[in-house]
Order: structure tokens, then C-alpha cells, then sequence
């Protein structure tokens, strides 16, 4: 049992880390950079908030559980803005690497189990997946509407790559919210 224990608190401390990471997304305020850990909490209140805009085979406790677990690799792997330029073998590689050392500081059957939901997550095939990668990804652009256009400014971000790269998955997983932010973005992006 003390093993257990000692194997589950230093997860938990090492997951402290998250804390450290800063996003290329502002706070609504645009007062400061998001850290991952602020991000995880925010999406996964997004989920149950917005519940209502899965699908009736999702599982919202499955999808809060991969949220609360999907950006603990970028303890190591570091955050990679989905406008940045980025070589996605390198980074999957790298955060590959990072599900095994952090996910491997558990019992083995909370290993198994966590890592299982990352990568539920990362493959975005089953209803719960696909519901989380909606939700993911629609988290800022709302923030960036609110703060001026934060990250999109930073990144020259066009309306054509905001639509490829945020729009595909959130229409996929949740498209009645979709069909509410794409008319706010067409304004946004015309008077910019």
C-alpha cells in the first residue's frame, strides 16, 4: 500500500509541473499567457458546460477524464500552438515519450488506464474523443474574440487556417457550437 501511495503522490507532484508551461493563448483579459495547467481545468468546465453539444453516445465523465490527462505530456514535450510551425512527427515522438516516463510514475493499472485515455484522445476515433478534441480546440478562439484576437495576431493566423484547424474538429464533435462561433468569426476576421 505504501508503495502505491508513494507512486500516486509522486505522479501528482510531478503533474504540479503543468503548471510551468505557458500556451501561446492569452487569458480572456489579455492580461497574461494561459498556462497548460489553467487550460486543462478550463476545457474540461467547457465539457460540462457545454454537455449538452455531444452526441448522444458521448460519455461525459470519459471526456472530462482525457481533458483533465490530455496536455500532461507537455511537461516535457513542451505546448505546441496549433498556428505554430511545428514538425509533427518530432513533437508526437516527443510527447510519446512523455506519456511513457510521466504516465509510468503510477501503479501500473493507473498507467495503463491514463495512458489508454491519452491516447483515446490523441487518435480522436471513438464519440468521447472526438467530443474532447471539439472542445480542445474551440477553448481559444473564444478567448481570443474576447481579448482582440490574441494567438491569431501572434501567428498571422487567417480565417482559412482558423477554419482548417479549428473548425474541421469542432464541427466533427460539436456542430451546434460550431454553427454558434463561425458567424462571430466571420465578423472578427472581416473587420481585422
Amino acid at each position: 500500500m505504501d508503495d502505491r501511495l508513494s507512486a500516486q503522490i509522486a505522479f501528482l507532484s510531478e503533474a504540479d509541473k503543468l503548471k510551468s508551461v505557458l500556451r501561446a493563448s492569452r487569458l480572456h483579459d489579455a492580461s497574461r499567457f494561459e498556462n497548460s495547467a489553467e487550460h486543462s481545468w478550463h476545457v474540461m468546465l467547457y465539457a460540462l458546460v457545454l454537455a449538452d453539444q455531444a452526441g448522444p453516445d458521448v460519455r461525459i465523465d470519459r471526456v472530462l477524464k482525457m481533458l483533465l490527462l490530455h496536455d500532461l505530456v507537455e511537461i516535457d514535450a513542451g505546448d505546441n500552438p496549433i498556428h505554430g510551425e511545428v514538425d509533427a512527427d518530432a513533437m508526437a515522438a516527443a510527447e510519446a515519450a512523455a506519456a511513457d516516463r510521466i504516465f509510468g510514475l503510477l501503479p501500473a493499472d493507473q498507467a495503463a488506464a491514463f495512458r489508454a485515455l491519452w491516447e483515446e484522445f490523441e487518435a480522436a476515433e471513438s464519440a468521447d474523443a472526438i467530443f474532447a478534441k471539439s472542445i480542445d480546440r474551440v477553448q481559444t478562439p473564444i478567448g481570443n474574440l474576447a481579448n482582440g484576437g490574441g494567438s491569431w495576431k501572434d501567428y498571422n493566423v487567417s480565417y482559412a487556417q482558423l477554419e482548417a484547424r479549428v473548425g474541421t474538429p469542432v464541427k466533427r464533435g460539436a456542430p451546434g457550437l460550431w454553427s454558434w462561433l463561425q458567424p462571430k468569426l466571420n465578423t472578427f476576421f472581416a473587420e481585422s
